[in-house]
């Protein structure tokens, strides 16, 4: 390596995404099979270099989801998650990924771009613990994603967006428990929804529950932030799907 190298290492820029749903009332995340080295045949995040030097990075973050995975981007607001720059997570030089996430509703199920030999939703708890292996240094971006998710669902209405327009409390339960990956105690989670002004307002109706009693309905309120917030118990509690 030159004087001039070493002055001047060359850095290629890239963004990586994490893009959570729920599915059967469980979170899941898009991953792709990669279709090309390194780690071909590795499951993935969507993502992918900058086209040039004057591509904005968050146009670059829509265009690699259409081209790996051909979801509808407008359908998408992507938040930046963070930086990932460690010298050693690629092995073709120096990179350095620009992450995004996305947490919505009822997305369809992806399709194999041109960069991307399959694309699938994968159960997040896999990921996380270790069950899925993931190339680069993607299971530690998932990690972050999951936890900025988990907070959005302490400080904002964001669950509401994955019920109907009028649902059960019990129903808005099962957001929150597939998300923060707890099994929550019904009367404790019913008496934090209540405290919260604002954040669910009932309808004046019942629908009829397994148990063959009438569950009020509700719909989303107009608070868009939680006060106060809907704090996850502690992690000590028991792990939805997952043995303790």
């Amino acid at each position: 390596m030159t004087d001039d190298q070493r002055a001047h290492p060359v850095v290629m820029l890239a963004v990586d995404l994490v893009i959570l749903t729920l599915r059967e009332s469980r979170l899941h995340v898009l991953l792709v099979e990669r279709g090309h080295q390194p780690h071909k045949g590795a499951l993935a995040l969507p993502g992918g270099f900058l086209w040039h030097a004057e591509e904005d990075i968050t146009a670059a973050a829509h265009r690699e989801l259409s081209e790996e995975a051909d979801l509808d981007v407008e359908t998408l607001r992507l938040e930046q998650l963070g930086v990932y720059g460690d010298p050693g997570r690629d092995p073709r030089g120096r990179v350095v990924s620009v992450a995004y996430l996305a947490i919505a509703p009822r997305l369809p199920d992806p399709t194999a771009g041109t960069d991307a030999a399959d694309a699938s939703w994968q159960r997040a708890e896999q990921v996380l613990s270790g069950e899925l292996e993931l190339a680069f240094d993607h299971r530690q971006i998932v990690t972050d994603g999951v936890d900025r998710a988990r907070a959005k669902l302490e400080h904002s209405a964001l669950a509401t967006a994955f019920c109907g327009p009028t649902f059960t409390i019990s129903e808005l339960q099962e957001v929150y428990e597939a998300v923060w990956g707890l099994s929550l105690d019904p009367r404790n989670f019913y008496r934090k929804v209540q405290k919260t002004d604002g954040f669910i307002v009932p309808v004046g109706a019942a629908r009829k529950s397994a148990t063959g009693r009438p569950a009020r309905l509700f719909k989303a309120g107009p608070r868009e932030v939680l006060y106060p917030p809907m704090v996850r118990p502690a992690e000590s509690s028991s792990v939805k799907g997952v043995p303790k």
